[in-house]
């Protein structure tokens, strides 16, 4: 029966184990394996060079850049999409008043209204977010200039994405606005399964709204938040900090590089400058970012699991 048993498990492993390796691990170990050559990914001729590639990365100062750049939406990204989002979903669904009649534990009026308005970017694709906000940052005809000058401030007219001091702000509240909807509806799921019956218990012992976040909303959604904020920072170093530099930006990736993230400049070097080979090399770097980042998370986040 065990060896029958073993064998079933198997049988239903193997073609989905089969397709992983082909399509997810295989390209990673190529990627690494490409890293030492000089393949240029227009010829299929190539040699063996061995650590000039990162030996050339460390001394590329744009590199550097970009890994600051990624960095940051790594870390400041997932911050303030996951503060905005627990405390959006926190009123929708525990911070109301009371009302007459009504339930102790309710949202603001309006919640249902609001679940909607945040959730809405979600619909649109990340290109036409990017397209929309790239107009709406123009300094000359763009929207907010335009609110600018409508009430008054016509001395304040800031370039926005044409100033490095200010794009890859720019970017980021971009990704923050097209991102915090999709956590505000997964912690609203999370907050909807949290027993009425442990607020309106610490209602009755006097607690106020903050105490009642932070000592019975956020360590039950804990393993919510923590996958969350993983989800988070592989976005914010994965494709929509990809998506939003390349469409927003001049360059893009400026002005002066003040934009420029790791993967962007994997696909400046790999399908603009013809240069496979250190594209991969940052590549495998920025796939050890991702690692680290994912595994710092996950230990800096691990706690004693909180059931009801």
């Amino acid at each position: 029966m065990q060896h029958g048993k073993y064998r079933f498990i198997v049988g239903f492993l193997a073609a989905p184990l089969g397709l992983y390796a082909i399509f997810v691990v295989w390209p990673f170990i190529q990627s690494i394996y490409y890293s030492f050559t000089d393949w240029t990914g227009l010829s299929p001729d190539f040699q063996m060079v061995g650590f000039d590639n990162y030996t050339r990365m460390f001394h590329d100062d744009i590199f550097w850049k970009s890994l600051w750049h990624s960095l940051l939406f790594a870390l400041l990204l997932p911050l303030v999409t996951i503060s905005l989002a627990l405390f959006f979903s926190f009123m929708i669904n525990v911070g109301g008043r009371r009302r007459r009649g009504g339930p102790a534990i309710s949202g603001v009026r309006g919640s249902s209204f609001y679940k909607i308005v945040y959730f809405f970017p979600q619909v649109l694709s990340i290109a036409i977010v990017a397209l929309l906000f790239a107009f709406a940052y123009n300094p000359d005809s763009g929207a907010i200039n335009s609110l600018l000058r409508g009430i008054g401030l016509d001395g304040v007219q800031p370039l926005w994405l044409g100033d490095p001091n200010l794009a890859l702000w720019c970017v980021m509240a971009v990704l923050v606005w097209s991102t915090v909807g999709f956590f505000v509806v997964l912690f609203s799921a999370g907050m909807a399964s949290i027993p009425a019956d442990l607020y309106e218990a610490a209602l009755l012992d006097g607690a106020g709204r903050a105490k009642t976040f932070f000592r019975i909303t956020l360590p039950l959604l804990w393993d919510t938040v923590q996958s969350g904020w993983v989800y988070m920072g592989i976005l914010a170093l994965g494709a929509e900090s990809f998506a939003v530099v390349q469409i927003m930006t001049t360059g893009p990736g400026g002005p002066d590089y003040s934009t420029t993230v790791m993967v962007l400049y994997v696909y400046q070097k790999a399908f603009r400058d013809g240069q496979a080979a250190y594209a991969t090399t940052i590549g495998v770097a920025l796939l050890i970012v991702t690692l680290l980042f994912a595994a710092v998370v996950m230990r800096l986040g691990r706690r004693e699991r909180l059931e009801f």
